[in-house]
């Protein structure tokens, strides 16, 4: 979950600046998304604060978050439920763990079962 910001300092330092020639410098995600095999991808189940209803969540992933929302999306299609991508985590509909494993397992992903 991400933090949430209290002050100023918090939001990056300057919010509006009379200098006509400021110029904001915006940060850039230089992160490389690593090959299948290196990715250690868990896969578990989760019904907390979800109204008893079941999730499968995929975490673990390291890399571009471009790179997760389609891997997110590849997982929904081929499970053929809903789901979404939130904070580093694949959320899929359902109780679809050892199908998504079967999946992750063919692209090339090392996966393992966590939790219970």
């Amino acid at each position: 979950m991400k933090p949430k910001k209290n002050s100023l300092s918090d939001l990056g330092g300057i919010m509006y600046s009379t200098n006509p020639e400021f110029e904001y410098e915006e940060e850039v995600d230089d992160t490389v998304t690593s090959p299948n095999n290196q990715q250690d991808l868990r896969v578990m189940l989760d019904k907390k604060n979800r109204g008893g209803k079941a999730v499968t969540l995929i975490t673990g992933f390291r890399g571009k978050s471009e790179d997760l929302e389609v891997l997110g999306k590849m997982l929904k299609t081929k499970c053929g439920v809903g789901g979404s991508v939130k904070d580093g985590e694949i959320m899929i509909q359902g109780d679809v763990r050892d199908k998504v494993m079967g999946i992750l397992q063919k692209d090339g992903y090392k996966v393992k079962k966590a939790g219970g």
